[in-house]
């Protein structure tokens, strides 16, 4: 028997959000019920809600970081029991079979990874997320969210904490490396604190030095306005690894500049224009340019524990339900310190 549960949901591009309810599937053998306590604001959901991407299947329920505890499971689950504090991310179902989801690499599925919302399904509707009271999760896509996190702060984990981590673990973040994070957003913060646990020595390159005792205080030894032209003089040749967080378009041959030889700078923003780079600012100092997707469903749950050992949890303002388009517009003009999480549990029900 569907369930039916309280959501906020957008009907076009500049509707903003209503309250309605929308129904979930009955639990099956291998599926866990998942009463939500806590969702995060990405500035995914932003593009998504505003079709700024297109695509987008109205009426929409965002939310893809997802907290909250466990209030039933299906007869085939083994890992999880009700009452468990679990969280779900970007991703909720793919095929099983192929070889990247045999190799723990779901979110590149042959067959098309189901994102945990605006997603058509069999029957033609779309996903809905977790701005919404409750959800029903295919086992593989749960994650167990240890004790030591606070379950508020460790929802936007679910994306900003994979989105770094997976690059810094790829590209060998750690002791004795020199790490610069290219902005200090929703993402950035979260990539200065993974770093810094990982052991690197950590510099941030923001816009201004306006949130520099937060950068230093989360664990960046140094802080440069790129602004400032003498940034790039006197950072020149410096860094072995450039988390690029942003979405602005970008001089990028000017952050290349930055890198020592054999650097790397990795992008996880989406700008909205391609990159300029000649050749030779690749190939001289042998360079490399290159991207990163969140991880796998192993280097999700890797990520949480990782953060709960070292302390790592995001800097959050918790909002209720009817605040979200209000904290859409602030997300968009830069006005929040970090990441906006949605009391689900106490303001949507």
């Amino acid at each position: 028997m569907t369930t039916t549960v309280p959501a906020l949901e957008a009907v076009s591009a500049d509707s903003g959000f209503r309250r309605t309810t929308i129904e979930r599937r009955p639990v099956g053998p291998q599926d866990v019920a998942i009463e939500i306590h806590f969702a995060g604001i990405c500035h995914s959901d932003i593009h998504v809600a505003r079709d700024e991407w297109s695509g987008t299947h109205y009426p929409v329920t965002p939310g893809h970081e997802i907290v909250g505890r466990v209030s039933a499971v299906g007869e085939a689950v083994t890992g999880f029991a009700p009452g468990d504090t679990v969280g779900v991310g970007c991703f909720v179902d793919s095929c099983g079979r192929c070889e990247h989801c045999t190799d723990g690499q779901e979110q590149f599925c042959t067959e098309g990874v189901t994102a945990t919302y605006n997603t058509p399904q069999a029957d033609g509707a779309a996903t809905k997320g977790g701005y919404s009271g409750a959800i029903v999760v295919d086992e593989r896509f749960v994650l167990r969210v240890p004790e030591a996190l606070d379950p508020a702060r460790a929802a936007p984990l679910l994306c900003a904490g994979i989105t770094t981590y997976a690059p810094f673990k790829r590209w060998g973040a750690g002791p004795g490396r020199r790490v610069a994070v290219l902005g200090m957003g929703g993402l950035g913060h979260v990539a200065v604190k993974i770093a810094a646990a990982m052991g690197a020595e950590v510099t941030v390159l923001s816009q201004s030095l306006s949130k520099q005792e937060d950068g230093l205080a989360f664990g960046a030894t140094d802080y440069w306005a790129t602004k400032d032209p003498e940034t790039f003089e006197r950072n020149k040749g410096r860094f072995d690894l450039i988390l690029n967080t942003v979405s602005a378009d970008l001089p990028i041959e000017q952050y290349l500049s930055l890198l020592r030889v054999n650097g790397v700078l990795c992008s996880v923003g989406l700008p909205t224009e391609p990159y300029s780079v000649r050749p030779g600012a690749l190939i001289g100092p042998q360079r490399v340019l290159t991207g990163s997707m969140v991880g796998g469903l192993p280097e999700h749950q890797e990520m949480l524990d990782f953060c709960a050992e070292h302390g790592v949890e995001s800097e959050i303002e918790l909002i209720g339900a009817d605040d979200v388009d209000a904290a859409y517009d602030r997300v968009v003009a830069s006005d929040v310190r970090y990441r906006f999480v949605i009391d689900v549990a106490r303001t949507l029900a």
